[in-house]
């Protein structure tokens, strides 16, 4: 019974934080964006302090039930496992392993140090939501939009629009490249051993499990009724249980509950830690508690090491035309001294020390606007960028799901007056001083009237005009570099602020 309540929850928490990632619409997040709000980095970057001390101590009543039920990544492996398992001779195909405790603190120790010094990088790129989010984002959301669009395709020539096209396109090629290693890398782990990167590489579920160590209710095994089998040990994925002691490391065990069905003889139950069973000795609740012993173990831990080869993504959109005569060229991404983060962000180093790179801001954005960084320092974590739009003053989507505190909720006054960097003219690639015909999209476009368009020689009132910036006006919305029509690169763009500022 404990199995099916846990595995109905698991299941309806791993559809909610999915169905985020794929939502192009807006309204999913209504309802079920306190889901991502709950994962325990996001809340502690956030200093969410009600959520993280929820969940700290619902791991010192149950357990490691966040790895098993809320975690996202955990229940991924989970069906990957469950998957490899459905054959007959692969059900039983675990064994207890030792703790390799110099890996998990160790890495952990890295782990806390690269949070303390900003390596945005290094955090992304080991937390568990973040790392499911990058697959979410990157690999199902694309095969999710596509059949979108083929129902659109459909529904359009039946007269209908109850669907509506939407565009997909590759953000990031070394987000991509990781998404696609990472999907591989857990699938290969989970299929063979289960929960391999919970308990070795994953820093939440190396503190988790510490605190998992002093749970009130926990896994435990009556020696009365155990005939040691060994039968629990094959079919625990965390490689916890020693059935022939028998024994249970608490540190690693998920409360997953499929050894209390999987044990024949009733011997496994799910009980508080005081009560102990009948005829346990002292030395075998030590080890219970999580004493390993080495020399026991059945085999080593196992090191997988995967090679993937990546191909450059085709474009999933076709090229636009002008007047359907010819090819408009892509516009390309300028070199900015500084890069643009989001209003709400604060400033730079906020926005680094606090984004754990999941790209669910990235993947809420209506307006194509924030792309993954590919800079190795803030990799993963989401920039502005205006080639494919640019980011209206009226819209807050990504302010209302960033669940790590990186951007924080504003209004769509306070976005209005953020100044999030400043419009830079770029002489040299004007349409009006290189071809000599009348432009001014910047001008007309820029919702804060920070652009004026003026002759281009002062003593000449009839020359070409020219757009000029007025820096203490300009929010950075990239409404004027998005519409210029000058093409690689525009004639005017976005510069950064470190810190935002309140115009």
């Amino acid at each position: 019974m404990l199995r099916k309540i846990r595995l109905t929850l698991a299941v309806l928490f791993f559809l909610a934080v999915t169905a985020l990632f794929l939502d192009f619409t807006g309204t999913i997040h209504a309802w079920l964006g306190w889901t991502a709000k709950i994962q325990f980095l996001p809340a502690l970057l956030a200093l969410n302090v009600g959520v993280t001390v929820a969940l700290v101590l619902l791991t010192l009543l149950f357990g490691r039930v966040y790895c098993s039920v809320i975690c996202p990544l955990g229940v991924f492996q989970d069906i990957v496992s469950w998957i490899s398992g459905r054959r007959k001779k692969k059900r039983y195909r675990f064994s207890c392993s030792p703790e390799k405790k110099w890996l998990r603190y160790g890495i952990l120790g890295l782990f806390i140090v690269a949070l303390i010094a900003g390596i945005g990088s290094f955090v992304a790129l080991l937390a568990p939501y973040s790392s499911y989010g990058r697959i979410a984002s990157n690999l199902f959301a694309p095969i999710y939009r596509w059949g979108n669009n083929l129902l659109a395709w459909f529904a359009e020539r039946a007269d209908s629009y109850a669907f509506y096209e939407t565009e997909v396109w590759m953000k990031s090629l070394p987000t991509l490249i990781i998404a696609v290693v990472t999907f591989i890398v857990l699938a290969v782990l989970a299929r063979r051993n289960g929960r391999t990167y919970c308990n070795t590489i994953c820093p939440v579920g190396t503190v988790l499990g510490f605190l998992s160590r002093f749970s009130l209710f926990r896994i435990t095994i009556d020696e009365s009724k155990c005939n040691r089998c060994g039968l629990c040990s094959r079919k625990c994925k965390a490689a916890c249980i020693n059935g022939r002691e028998p024994r249970i490391d608490y540190s690693r065990c998920v409360a997953c509950m499929d050894c209390i069905e999987t044990c024949q003889h009733g011997a496994i139950g799910f009980r508080m830690r005081e009560k102990a069973p009948a005829g346990q000795t002292e030395k075998n609740i030590i080890h219970q508690a999580g004493k390993n012993q080495t020399d026991h173990a059945r085999r080593s831990f196992l090191t997988t090491t995967v090679a993937v080869a990546t191909t450059a993504a085709l474009k999933a959109q076709e090229k636009k035309v002008d007047g359907g005569l010819a090819v408009i060229e892509d516009k390309k991404i300028p070199v900015r001294a500084t890069p643009v983060v989001p209003p709400g962000a604060w400033s730079a180093r906020h926005f680094a020390q606090h984004c754990t790179g999941c790209q669910l801001c990235v993947s809420a954005c209506p307006n194509n606007v924030l792309r993954p960084s590919a800079d190795l320092q803030k990799l993963m974590q989401p920039e502005m960028s205006y080639e494919r739009g640019y980011c209206r003053p009226e819209c807050t989507r990504c302010s209302e799901v960033c669940p790590a505190g990186a951007i924080r909720p504003i209004t769509v006054g306070e976005k209005s007056s953020t100044r999030i960097g400043h419009a830079v003219w770029i002489r040299k690639n004007c349409i009006p001083l290189t071809d000599g015909v009348e432009c001014g999209n910047c001008a007309r476009h820029c919702p804060s009237g920070a652009i004026l368009m003026v002759p281009s020689d002062s003593e000449d009132a009839n020359s070409v005009r020219i757009p000029v910036v007025n820096a203490e006006r300009c929010i950075g919305c990239g409404a004027c570099e998005n519409l210029c029509p000058a093409r690689p690169f525009s004639a005017i763009y976005v510069e950064g602020h470190t810190m935002h500022s309140i115009m």
